[in-house]
């Protein structure tokens, strides 16, 4: 063989081998809305719990409430889109999103709004009465 043939095929080999990454986002912020967005669908309610800010609730309500909930994020290309960084402070960033959502009333629709995300302990987080919001359990008003 060639030498030109053999660099080909060992740089596809080696291309091969690379993980395909889930969805890696450029900007700090959108990437971790994404990876709450992920733990979400994925249905792990328990991590996505650790990843949150402002936990106003036991890990354990938290879990049987989003258990409950019939809506999850869309997957793929419809789950984050037309993101972008409204106001940022040190500890604080309010960011607009198209959240993709499915299975719950309106099935196959999307929810544009506002986040409020906190840096903490090195990293952003989504707060947790944004996600309750998002996934339709935040309390009602009593009558």
């Amino acid at each position: 063989m060639s030498r030109l043939l053999v660099h080909i095929l060992l740089a596809l080999a080696l291309f091969a081998a690379l993980p395909a990454s889930a969805d890696q986002r450029n900007d700090p912020r959108e990437q971790a809305l994404s990876d709450t967005l992920d733990l979400w669908r994925e249905g792990r309610f328990a991590q996505l719990y650790d990843t949150l800010s402002h936990r106003s609730m036991t890990r354990e309500r938290f879990v049987a409430l989003m258990q409950d909930s019939q809506q999850k994020p869309a997957c793929c290309h419809q789950k984050l889109n037309h993101f972008r960084v409204i106001i940022e402070k040190k500890t604080t960033a309010k960011v607009y999103a198209r959240i993709g959502m499915e299975g719950g009333p309106g099935s196959d629709a999307s929810q544009s709004r506002e986040f409020t995300l906190d840096h903490e302990e090195g990293q952003w987080k989504m707060r947790l009465a944004d996600l309750k919001v998002l996934a339709g359990v935040s309390k009602k008003k009593k009558k």
